[in-house]
């Protein structure tokens, strides 16, 4: 089986993370987005993963050319020249996608986490019979996304509605597909919407169906949004592979530590926290709700909380970063500094305190 994974553009939103790394290169919970889903489909028999891409395609693929070897699937890019929206990319990947072998492929949106129970959708896609079917995920307040109307029973998708004012339902697309073959006779080179423009034909020919995604779902997009995520992902590992999380006297609810970081004495560490490789978190440090990334350090008695620290980064003594703060590339916060929602972009040294949140070029 093959899939396509819809990697786009810039990572505007994850800004300062992505001024150093593609989007789906940025670490979430100590490791790339991309691998996340690129292990699942492999442990579901894909053997060859497409990247659509229209940015830096050349560091993409070197560093996946490292986990080709170790997981035992090929990794290609199709490379946009200009953008194609989210449907485009599959007819420029025709070729790729399709191998007269009939077997339907997946699509995911690059930003999706959630448990990928890809074993699931391929089953309830064989059982229905229909052309395509999307993953679906509640939502407490669907008006701020485009609702799917769906047969409770079959899983057939009747309409989608557009931030409704009034309730239609409150399941929406959750980024993740599968479709036969033959989708791609629907869709044209040129700029196209899959959700707009094809789903919507699709469910008009009655061969469009959604199955509802069990366990959590977060599109990790954005910064609020990505702390989010990280936490319903190490709550699912706590249900899942327990022995993966940190436990201790200084460990506090559900906390990710790689087997490399260095933790200090008399530290207090959760809830919700990923330290990554090579890290050094000193005594009396207070983590919580945060990503310490590769590399970086946190001095004695610093207080991190709602934020995200990047790679080869530094807190300093006595330091209070909260709020949102994100700390770009090898950013050097100094001793006794405050940072209420700081937003740094790489290579910087903050001498003086960020009293609200702003970004600090």
């Amino acid at each position: 089986m093959k899939a396509l994974i819809l990697v786009g553009g810039f990572g505007t939103r994850l800004r300062p993370l992505t001024l150093s790394v593609p989007k789906p290169l940025v670490d979430f919970g100590n490791k790339p987005m991309i691998l996340h889903q690129i292990e699942a489909l492999k442990e579901v028999g894909v053997t060859e993963v497409v990247l659509a891409i229209n940015y830096q395609p050349e560091v993409m693929l070197n560093f996946l050319k490292d986990f080709e070897s170790k997981l035992g699937i090929t990794i290609t890019c199709s490379q946009e020249t200009e953008p194609l929206g989210t449907a485009g990319p599959l007819a420029l990947a025709r070729d790729k996608l399709v191998d007269g072998s009939g077997d339907p492929f997946f699509v995911l949106n690059s930003d999706v986490i959630s448990e990928y129970p890809f074993a699931e959708l391929i089953q309830f896609h064989k059982a229905h019979g229909g052309e395509a079917t999307i993953m679906v995920t509640k939502v407490d307040e669907p008006s701020k996304y485009g609702v799917v109307v769906m047969e409770e029973e079959t899983g057939k998708v009747e309409r989608f509605v557009e931030k409704p004012k009034v309730f239609v339902g409150n399941k929406i697309n959750a980024g993740i597909y599968l479709l036969n073959p033959s989708v791609l006779d629907r869709i044209e080179l040129k700029p196209t919407s899959i959700e707009k423009e094809v789903f919507p034909r699709i469910a008009a020919d009655a061969g469009l169906f959604a199955m509802v995604l069990p366990g959590f779902w977060m599109d990790i997009g954005q910064p609020r949004d990505y702390i989010t995520g990280l936490r319903l992902y190490l709550g699912s590992l706590r249900k899942k592979a327990p022995g993966k999380l940190a436990s201790g006297a200084h460990v506090l609810g559900n906390v990710l530590v790689h087997e490399t970081a260095v933790i200090g004495e008399g530290c207090l560490i959760g809830p919700d926290v990923a330290i990554g490789p090579g890290c050094v978190v000193e005594a009396g440090v207070r983590l919580s709700r945060c990503t310490v990334m590769r590399g970086a350090r946190v001095k004695q008695h610093a207080c991190v909380s709602s934020s995200i620290i990047g790679w080869h980064s530094t807190v300093g003594k006595w330091a209070r970063v909260e709020n949102m703060t994100i700390l770009g590339e090898d950013v050097h916060v100094c001793d006794e500094i405050y940072s209420n929602g700081g937003v740094v972009l790489p290579h910087k040294e903050i001498k003086s305190s960020i009293l609200k949140p702003e970004i600090v070029m």
